[in-house]
């Protein structure tokens, strides 16, 4: 009982310096334009009040010579006091957008991995297949797995029955795709991968983003794979119009009018915090994925083709060289400075081609550097960064060094989604 009261003097009098901090203000600010009637009745209250928080009032006394303080301040008070919502509101969200952009700026920023290039490592967008589609979860499961995993359904379903084709390039057995513009969250724009179907001969498309692998969840689905699709392709005697290269594969499924033939999530990319500070005190260190920005790597993968603009963009690789560190591919290893490369468990794991992990593969047709029985020495100030996922990642094999200036920091906590990942970084 007696804690009970003691702790209800204890609040009046912190709210009582709170008031007394605000008349502070009311006075040092307004007092060049408050009449000395004013002034006087406001260092009156003030001090009235300064004199019960010294003498340890009780809590009631204590009220009163508060309320006494607001009535003063309320016709002295200005725009300072009393305040409306709509100020308060204002002062509140100022404040935290000021405190946001320092922590983002300086301390920790969020960063989203959009494509599979460090896989199995981090994911990007990935597809999730329902073999049947009907199979796939119903509206309540399907508002669960957007909040838990940020699944978004696609599903391709057919106006008409009859045989299904593929538009699939030869060669290389990947799907033709084209580029649409299309909108985020339906404001923001962004591009989407359209792929058409012919369904007896009539066109169903489907669009996903930009970065999501469509080739990935066709091969789910139908169990064909891009050696497979090419093999196909190469029998296939229908082409798409205009298209040589392009070939129509006949899927051995035939659609049905009105029921989904295809149908799968796309789980969003993981989703974590950048370590911002520790790079200005110590260098990064081979083997730990980092944070960096693309504006001066000079390439033309680095330049926007519509446009012809350099691309300012953050990528997520991992480390593999620094400066004066000589680097040879012998497939599937990483050589760095005559040895097999160590500081990462992504390192062994290639090298083994263990736990999904492919392993590393000299640069392909395309690239620039590190090709079969290249060696290559990372020059002064720059590091050299490849994905995980080396056979489906445009990494400095392509476009060459990282300038340190550009390095950002590394990551160390995947928030979201909630999966697997979830938790201290790799």
């Amino acid at each position: 009982m007696f804690g009970f009261f003691a702790s209800q003097e204890k609040k009046m009098r912190e709210n009582a310096a709170n008031w007394l901090e605000l008349a502070s203000k009311v006075y040092h600010f307004r007092r060049d334009v408050l009449s000395p009637t004013q002034l006087t009745e406001l260092q009156g209250q003030t001090a009235a009040l300064q004199a019960m928080v010294k003498e340890r009032a009780g809590a009631e006394k204590l009220k009163l010579g508060i309320e006494s303080l607001e009535e003063t301040l309320r016709s002295t008070g200005g725009a300072i006091y009393p305040k409306s919502a709509l100020t308060e509101n204002i002062e509140f969200f100022l404040v935290a957008a000021i405190v946001i952009l320092g922590i983002r700026t300086y301390f920790v920023q969020p960063f989203k991995i959009p494509t599979n290039s460090m896989w199995p490592t981090y994911n990007g967008m990935t597809p999730e297949v329902w073999k049947d589609p009907a199979d796939a979860p119903g509206p309540l499961m399907k508002v669960a797995r957007l909040v838990m995993f940020g699944a978004k359904r696609r599903e391709m379903v057919p106006t008409e029955s009859g045989p299904v084709y593929l538009p699939v390039i030869r060669g290389s057995g990947r799907l033709f795709t084209e580029m649409k513009p299309g909108r985020n969250w339906f404001i923001f724009p962004a591009r989407n991968r359209e792929l058409t179907f012919l369904v007896n001969d009539k066109p169903v498309r489907m669009q996903v983003p930009e970065d999501f692998d469509i080739d990935w969840a066709i091969e789910e689905a139908t169990g064909l794979s891009a050696d497979r699709r090419a093999e196909l392709a190469e029998g296939a005697d229908r082409a798409v119009r205009g298209l040589n290269a392009v070939r129509l594969v006949k899927l051995s499924k035939p659609a049905v009018a009105g029921k989904p033939y295809l149908s799968f999530d796309i789980i969003t990319g993981d989703q974590l915090f950048v370590d911002r500070m520790s790079y200005h005190f110590a260098a990064p260190k081979v083997g730990q994925g980092f944070v960096f920005r693309t504006d001066h790597i000079q390439s033309q993968y680095m330049v926007d083709p519509s446009t012809g603009q350099q691309l300012a963009q953050y990528y997520i690789k991992r480390l593999v060289g620094g400066p004066g560190d000589e680097l040879q591919i012998r497939e599937p290893v990483i050589y760095r400075n005559g040895k097999p490369i160590t500081g990462s468990d992504a390192f062994e794991a290639n090298a083994k081609r263990a736990d999904k992990y492919r392993g590393y593969f000299n640069s392909p047709i395309g690239g620039t550097y590190l090709g079969r029985g290249e060696k290559m020495t990372v020059p002064a100030s720059k590091y050299f960064a490849m994905g995980d996922n080396s056979g489906n990642s445009q990494d400095g094999r392509y476009w060459g060094f990282v300038p340190a200036k550009d390095v950002v920091g590394r990551p160390i906590f995947v928030y979201y989604p909630f999966t697997s990942h979830w938790g201290p970084a790799r």
